[in-house]
């Protein structure tokens, strides 16, 4: 149920203290021993709170230390790409981070302290910077300071080899672990102090080279010659100098609709739990910007660190991002003539069949994968998939030319891409939505979360087949029980059931006590309800409660 204040401003007894979240991530040190106080990385890197002792200057020293014996391990000799958004974590974060990097004699290319990097942008330094024949005897990597869309009081940090996108499971566990150890024992961390490290990092221009770029990937002439406006909000995140930049460099008619960066983020409106989450996705948080979706021929949002897109249009206000992700694969794998034939499409297992049946009627060839972007990494490196996105907003694609663009989630790229849609083609992306329901039908789909301990979410996601015991699924027979993905048999982490005209998937949270249930129903709102129920009950009996 939603917060009875969701989508209204927040008030100050929402706000954080600043002062407060800053003092705790150095004043509080972590217990090596409480579960909670580990380093633990989820689907994108550790994350957690200085209050709870989940996020403070050891956690960041360890993990940088953990960091660096990794990439030696793995013969990874270049630089390390730092980055940070505006969190108020993110800055003293950043700076510990570099004490330690540079306490173990790494290179360390790094905006200035007053500067935002958007993941994307650390994502195409690192790219950039391995495909240069010039580099390939010292690759590089990149650490970016960021929890994405969550509160104003957590913390993150996230890891990039160099591919250029999140690091996989193998390289994370072996982080993590040496990382817990050096918790327990912090007498290996190299270390200087701020002051000595502060002179010896190269000041870097993500914001450059990544604008330069945006030519190989967007049709800009279109975009320019159609003379659409286009309003932008960074929603207190990196992107906040990017946008301006886009449109003074790139002569586009766009408006900045809020340039505000407060690490409280007092400017919110507040999401559908009553809290303050930067989610482009949520119409909760985006209320600010539907309320005047009316003044742009196109609105767009982007979360704290850029890796996320919301699309407004006038007539339809936000899309759901499964509906956007169907139109852009739709688009792309039709003005893409650069791109070489038969490359696939990627998705996550948990978003919509819309998508399925947009790809199978251009007959391409799907890619289903566990949620998290990091499987569609390989993909893009090679070129094998032209389009990598998953349910919660986030995605990238190839350049005009079929090269690898970014690795990690674009929010800027899909915004702008958008802008390009309804430039070529004249319609906004829900209108094309909207003709994509009238030849597929109209699918519903939801999430909905559900409380549950540690103990419940290992063995939720430790299930097989064999313990689900129904036969149907809201009145229909169940077709298939997945733990695996059909993309590339990975384990999903849980558990995905379906019917001819419906399906669900429960997965455990990586970062809160609960697990989320996905369904979707080609039959209409009532029955997506029943798929709900009915999967809620399968997991309850699944889990033995």
């Amino acid at each position: 149920m939603a917060h009875e204040r969701a989508g209204q401003p927040a008030q100050s007894s929402d706000l954080i203290d600043v002062d407060a979240v800053l003092a705790a991530y150095h004043e509080i040190v972590p217990d090596p021993t409480n579960p909670d106080q580990q380093v633990v990385f989820g689907t994108s890197g550790h994350r957690g709170s200085s209050l709870d002792g989940a996020f403070n200057d050891l956690h960041i020293a360890a993990t940088t230390q953990a960091i660096v014996e990794y990439r030696a391990s793995q013969g990874i000799t270049g630089p390390v790409y730092l980055g940070k958004d505006t969190h108020a974590l993110s800055l003293p974060a950043w700076r510990t981070a570099t004490e330690v990097l540079i306490g173990n004699d790494i290179a360390v290319r790094a905006e200035r302290e007053d500067e935002y990097t958007p993941t994307p942008a650390l994502s195409r330094a690192i790219v950039v910077h391995n495909a240069d024949p010039a580099n390939a005897g010292a690759p590089a990597d990149g650490i970016v300071v960021t929890p994405s869309h969550n509160p104003p009081r957590d913390g993150g940090f996230k890891y990039n080899p160099p591919h250029g996108g999140p690091a996989d499971t193998d390289a994370t566990k072996a982080i993590a672990a040496r990382a817990n150890a050096l918790l327990a024992d912090p007498a290996a961390i190299r270390r200087v102090t701020y002051a000595v490290a502060e002179p010896q990092v190269e000041r870097f221009d993500y914001l450059s080279l990544y604008i330069d770029g945006l030519a190989e990937a967007i049709d800009l002439d279109a975009i320019r010659r159609s003379g659409l406006r286009m309003g932008a909000d960074p929603m207190g995140g990196a992107s906040v100098h990017y946008w301006q930049a886009i449109a003074e460099r790139l002569q586009l008619d766009i408006t900045v609709t809020n340039d505000t960066v407060d690490p409280a983020w007092s400017f919110m409106t507040l999401d559908t739990d009553g809290k303050i989450r930067m989610d482009p996705s949520s119409p909760d948080a985006m209320a600010s910007l539907l309320a005047n979706r009316t003044a742009y021929d196109l609105s767009t949002g982007n979360d704290a660190d850029s890796d996320r897109h919301g699309i407004v249009t006038p007539d339809a206000g936000l899309m759901n991002p499964n509906a956007y992700l169907a139109v852009a694969i739709g688009y792309l794998y039709t003005h893409r003539s650069g791109w070489p034939q038969g490359i696939g499409v990627g998705k996550t297992l948990v978003s919509s069949s819309m998508i399925d049946r947009v790809v199978a009627d251009l007959g391409l060839n799907l890619v289903e994968v566990p949620v998290g972007f990091k499987w569609f990494v390989p993909g893009l490196s090679d070129g094998t998939l032209g389009f990598g996105g998953e349910e919660s907003a986030g995605a990238s694609f190839l350049t005009r030319d079929g090269r690898t663009w970014t690795t990690d989630k674009d929010g800027i790229l899909l915004c702008l891409l958008a802008a390009e849609i309804l430039a070529v083609t004249q319609k906004t992306p829900s209108q094309l939505y909207s003709e994509l329901t009238h030849r597929f039908g109209e699918p519903a789909y939801s999430r909905i979360d559900a409380s549950a301990d540690r103990e419940q979410k290992a063995r939720l996601a430790a299930l097989s087949p064999a313990d689900v015991t129904a036969t149907e699924l809201a009145g229909e027979p169940i077709t298939a029980v997945l733990t695996k993905a059909p993309g590339n048999d990975a384990p999903i982490g849980g558990i995905k059931v379906t019917t001819e005209n419906a399906w669900f998937a429960a997965r455990p949270s990586g970062t809160e006590d609960k697990y989320k249930i996905y369904a979707e129903s080609m039959r209409g709102p009532e029955h997506l309800a029943q798929v709900q129920a009915a999967a809620q009950d399968v997991v309850s009996r699944a889990l033995g409660d």
